[in-house]
């Protein structure tokens, strides 16, 4: 898989920034935003806020799952 497309995120246990995330899920959030949820590779999970048009470019790029 292309890693350039791939969303990046801060990892809050190994303390990495822009890590790609593996398995991502786009959900959105109660106030309408969209937050992306899933792991590094390595097993410890992460989570990233981001805006619409991020979100859904990521859905398009099939580098993450729709779950709204």
């Amino acid at each position: 898989m292309d890693t350039s497309k791939m969303i990046k995120a801060y990892c809050l246990k190994t303390k990495e920034k822009n890590v790609p995330m593996h398995d991502a899920v786009i959900t959105r959030t109660a106030r309408g935003g969209y937050m992306a949820s899933g792991h590094d590779g390595k097993g410890n999970k992460m989570a990233a806020i981001m805006n619409e048009a991020k979100a859904l470019q990521a859905i398009k790029d099939g580098v993450a799952k729709k779950d709204f």
